[in-house]
């Protein structure tokens, strides 16, 4: 089924120099360019503090294929900012007993260090992950859920507790140094679909199924947290929330056991769901999640782009991560995987 006309890429007759990966759906063009315009003001003492506008990471294995992508938002290009979104992509182990994760931070706007502490916070999963890769690894294999769960939460803890005490050392309230952060699990292994996320914070986690995407957001504490539709392929309706009694639930997901505590950063979010062939699954910042919940233009346009049985390049994949919508300024960071 074609999109409807609303989801077709426009061109911004304004600006015709704007190359189609900075155009735009809906009624109006972005406020402000889609290209990088204006580049950070560089302390020369703090060179460690330069930040890309724009990274892109991609692999492939077994039966599933990454793309990832982060970007500056639109506004920090016209204000000269650093991005605040961190992507980080590693691979621990080898051969088919290797452990993928992808971590996804977007630091607090306008807190001093908020890239900083972004990607400290990916930098510490990351370590706490690969330290832990065999359990891990065995774990997912053998869908012992309450261990994964228990054992993901334990250590995003100790990744935020490593927050706090910076953000004492430096006299910082804790609320200007943290981030939130969302990550994915993905086993190497051709023969195990399983895909495991876990995180703190806001953003997004969706999964594009006969194309229709789904929220798969898991609401922190509730035993099953299954989400509805986001929006129907064409259809433009709004994000759908089905409440946790819900007595129809995704067959494909393992919901999480409620968390040992809710910490003052926010709740811990957790779910392992199985894979099929044809699916995409996609988890991203705030920046481009509330665009997704709330312009269904783009999501159809990204429905459209995305439901194929072969991913797309890294540069097809970034020209449609960063659509235009007016109104969605934010740093946008997303990480995609194709299932073979």
């Amino acid at each position: 089924m074609p999109p409807p006309p609303e989801a077709a890429l426009r061109a911004d007759p304004a600006r015709p120099w704007r190359a189609a990966a900075a155009s735009y759906v809906g009624d109006e063009p972005p406020t402000y360019e889609t290209e990088p315009t204006t580049l950070p003001v560089t302390d020369p003492q703090e060179l460690r503090d330069v930040v890309p506008d724009t990274v892109l990471e991609g692999a492939r294995y077994g039966t599933l294929t990454l793309r990832a992508a982060s970007l500056r938002g639109d506004a920090a290009r016209y204000r000269g900012e650093l991005r605040r979104d961190a992507l980080f992509a590693v691979r621990f182990g080898t051969g088919d007993s290797a452990l993928l994760l992808v971590a996804v931070a977007s630091g607090q706007r306008a807190a001093p260090g908020a890239h900083r502490v972004a990607r400290e916070l990916c930098e510490w999963i990351a370590g706490a992950v690969g330290s832990n890769q065999l359990r891990l690894t065995e774990d997912i294999h053998t869908a012992n859920r309450g261990a994964l769960s228990s054992g993901l939460h334990r250590l995003t803890d100790r990744a935020y507790g490593r927050l706090r005490a910076g953000a004492t050392v430096r006299g910082l309230a804790p609320a200007d140094h943290t981030a939130s952060v969302r990550c994915l699990l993905l086993p190497a292994h051709p023969a195990c679909r399983t895909r495991v996320f876990f995180g703190v914070g806001d953003g997004g986690l969706f999964r594009l199924r006969d194309g229709v995407w789904q929220d798969l957001e898991p609401d922190g504490g509730e035993r099953d947290a299954v989400g509805g539709p986001v929006i129907g392929y064409g259809s433009g309706r709004p994000p759908v929330r089905r409440p946790s009694h819900d007595p129809d639930p995704d067959p494909d997901s393992e919901p999480a056991p409620p968390p040992e505590s809710e910490p003052v950063h926010g709740p811990f979010r957790f779910r392992a769901s199985v894979a099929r062939p044809g699916d995409t699954l996609l988890l991203c910042s705030a920046g481009l999640a509330d665009p997704m919940r709330g312009e269904a233009a783009l999501a159809n346009r990204l429905a459209e782009r995305w439901d194929t049985a072969e991913a797309p390049g890294l540069a097809a994949f970034l020209a449609d991560a960063q659509t235009g919508v007016k109104g969605y300024a934010d740093d946008r960071t997303a990480a995609a995987v194709w299932e073979a």
